[in-house]
């Protein structure tokens, strides 16, 4: 019995508002018959990697995906058993082990300073912006930081731990404006090689080290966009560290993208093209990993300004593309559309979201003031 692929992914499809050549700037055109069958068998590696090939095209790729993700079309595909192996492995070793650890330093944030540099914000910020009262990037990623010193309640003199620091822009923002030392860790050699140049003058100190082997007190930590690298084996591991490090009376902020249900797996696409063993965590499995470690101060929400964040980042890339198409090829150019564009629609349909976590080891006596 042979089974009829287009149909069913016009059925599928149709069910969310999406034709098949049509005109809407979120219908899908497809010039190559294989990608129905494709997508059905591989999931979400099929789809993204024949957008990769030039197998469909959609004017608006975030809108496309965006309406996929609110009718939950991923979770009607089966994917082919060398997907499942893959899954399989995830679960059952630990994929960011220590030894493993620069592997996406290497693959993803060593691609070169000259991208980032054009896509990110002035101050190279490689995470959600505050959209709070703001109406460009470089202002909503300074309103981010902001409001990062403020949730820890910086005074001058504090020694700050910044682990996953990229280029510096938190140390550096932080430094100039509150008086504080920060040590910034990261896996990424690019990182430390620039970010060591953009805080030149300052106390910001860059290490190229994994998380694990800090081992000193600190009055303040804060880990932006780092935790989604460590794994759901690691979680444990990773709060541990930070209560070692930590003061007694220090407060933790953690900026993490967030997933509204627990998942040991990797996402298939992501993790063999943009952020090798990468892996989103829920609220649940966050607040196990810390529980008798440290006390709830602040659990904040905005992962809707990450969609705005994700489409700035777009705007970025394709109008700086002529600048960096000599050293990166047409295939490249597609990966990262893809990446940036759905991942936009992850968050536009609120599957996916980011949370600032302010962390205490005791407790604030007389309670902890939120801050928005």
């Amino acid at each position: 019995m042979s089974i009829n692929y287009e149909s069913i992914v016009h059925e599928l499809f149709e069910s969310a508002g999406i034709e098949i050549n049509g005109n809407r700037p979120w219908d899908i055109h497809v010039h190559n018959r294989e990608f129905y069958r494709r997508v059905l068998t591989e999931g979400e590696l099929g789809f993204g990697e024949s957008y990769m090939e030039g197998w469909w095209d959609a004017e608006r790729v975030d809108e496309l995906v965006h309406r996929i993700l609110l009718a939950r079309l991923d979770e009607k595909t089966d994917l082919k058993l060398s997907i499942l192996f893959q899954l399989f492995i995830a679960r059952l070793f630990n994929l960011q082990s220590k030894r493993r650890a620069f592997f996406v330093g290497e693959r993803h944030y060593d691609l070169g300073n000259d991208l980032f540099r054009t896509m990110l914000d002035r101050r190279m910020n490689y995470s959600c912006a505050y959209w709070k009262d703001s109406q460009s990037l470089d202002l909503a990623q300074e309103n981010k930081l902001e409001l990062i010193c403020r949730k820890l309640y910086l005074k001058p003199g504090m020694r700050v731990l910044d682990i996953g620091c990229g280029w510096g822009p938190f140390g550096k923002y932080a430094a100039a404006k509150y008086q504080v030392e920060v040590t910034g860790i990261t896996v990424s050699k690019e990182q430390v090689q620039l970010g060591q140049e953009l805080c030149d003058g300052l106390p910001v100190k860059f290490r190229l080290i994994d998380y694990r082997d800090i081992d000193e007190k600190f009055d303040r930590i804060v880990s932006v966009g780092m935790v989604e690298h460590v794994g759901f084996k690691n979680y444990g591991t990773f709060f541990k560290v930070v209560n070692r490090c930590l003061k007694d009376d220090g407060l933790f902020l953690l900026h993490t993208i967030g997933h509204m249900e627990s998942s040991k797996n990797l996402d298939p696409w992501t993790h063999k093209y943009i952020f090798p063993n990468g892996m989103i965590p829920s609220a649940n499995q966050l607040s196990q990993a810390f529980e008798n470690l440290f006390v709830v101060e602040d659990w904040h929400n905005f992962g809707v300004d990450y969609d705005k964040t994700l489409m700035a980042w777009y705007s970025n890339f394709i109008s700086n593309w002529d600048k960096l198409k000599n050293n990166l090829s047409d295939h490249f150019y597609r990966m990262w559309k893809f990446y940036l564009l759905s991942s936009a629609a992850t968050f536009r349909s609120r599957r996916s979201h980011l949370w600032q976590i302010v962390l205490s080891k005791n407790g604030i006596p007389g309670g902890y003031q939120s801050v928005r």
